[in-house]
């Protein structure tokens, strides 16, 4: 490809063998989605001994030697916004924002401007990652737009690169504060059940078994029993969509105020969500830990429970 961002070669390891080829370059090259590479196939963006590769479902053997070549950026169709951000840290690679509930961390459906990324656009002017194919802040993991707390984006393609690889190899530190309807019993466990689409409702994700969905693991401990509700932290082994709402409804603790897994909640704890105007689900992350993909130290960033949920908690104290 005559205007390629950059090339990639990939060697596939004895433990891929068998594989799918577009499962086998997900798993070589985790800066990228694997629906990002099924695009790059059909593009015609990836080469190997025998030519130019189209066909994902292909089996791969070990030993084999591909390139990928990653096109230029297309311009982004999100407009940059002046809209506030508090900057925990920021260089030439990266920045990490301490994200306030209600905004949603990039424009699909339904929003398409106000997001954190129109932020992004125009706090980092033309210094973006486009490693995703579309000019515009490299997004390498999302927190829910009613969920408050730590957030990293890449500047540069190599720090893309990086900090994927990081998260893909479930290396990154991440914990979250939450507060559950009910104390948990036990007070602390190791949650695993694998996380995908619910076949009830396709809006929301659930605990699935006989194979299906995502490996899951979240550690869970109660901080703080309060009213008929806990202050918990949760830490990550694996970073799912809705992972923690998920794995902690399945328990019987759904997080106060989730519109989605927290079922029938205590008519009193309704009643006081309402009076207090919360009207999330009650989740922050807490703390987030990389290394740094320059300079190899190990950074650890924390964010205090924001007022909404110490007011939250204060109340439930209380009751």
């Amino acid at each position: 490809m005559t205007d390629a961002l950059s090339t990639v070669e990939v060697w596939i390891a004895e433990t891929a063998a068998g594989m799918r080829l577009d499962r086998a370059l997900a798993d070589a090259l985790p800066q990228f989605s694997r629906e990002r590479l099924k695009a790059l196939l059909k593009a015609g963006a990836v080469q190997g001994g025998r030519g130019v590769e189209r066909t994902a479902s292909r089996k791969v053997t070990a030993g084999e030697r591909l390139t990928v070549d990653v096109p230029a950026p297309t311009p982004s169709a999100a407009e940059p916004q002046d809209i506030p951000l508090d900057i925990v840290y920021e260089d030439a690679g990266l920045i990490v924002v301490d994200k306030p509930a209600g905004l949603v961390v990039h424009p699909a459906a339904g929003n398409r401007d106000g997001t954190l990324v129109n932020a992004l656009l125009h706090h980092c002017g033309g210094e973006l990652s486009g490693i995703g194919g579309v000019t515009r802040p490299g997004i390498v993991h999302r927190i829910d737009k009613d969920t408050s707390g730590l957030l990293v984006a890449a500047k540069t393609a190599h720090a893309h690169m990086a900090l994927a690889a990081q998260f893909a190899a479930h290396s990154v530190g991440r914990r979250y504060l939450a507060i559950t309807r009910g104390v948990p019993v036990p007070p602390a466990a190791r949650v695993e059940g694998n996380v995908g689409r619910s076949p009830k409702n396709r809006k929301k994700m659930a605990v699935l078994d006989d194979g299906r969905g995502k490996a899951a693991v979240t550690h869970y401990r109660t901080l703080r029993a309060l009213e008929d509700a806990a202050l918990i932290e949760c830490r990550l082994e694996t970073g799912r969509t809705h992972q923690v709402r998920v794995h902690m409804a399945a328990q019987g603790f759904p997080l106060l105020g989730d519109p989605l897994y927290g079922g029938r909640g205590v008519r009193s704890q309704s009643a006081l969500l309402k009076r207090l105007g919360f009207a999330r689900q009650a989740l922050h992350a807490a703390i987030l830990q990389f290394e740094h993909p320059d300079r190899k130290e190990i950074l650890t960033f924390e964010s205090p429970l924001p007022a909404d949920m110490q007011e939250l908690v204060s109340a439930l104290s209380r009751s």
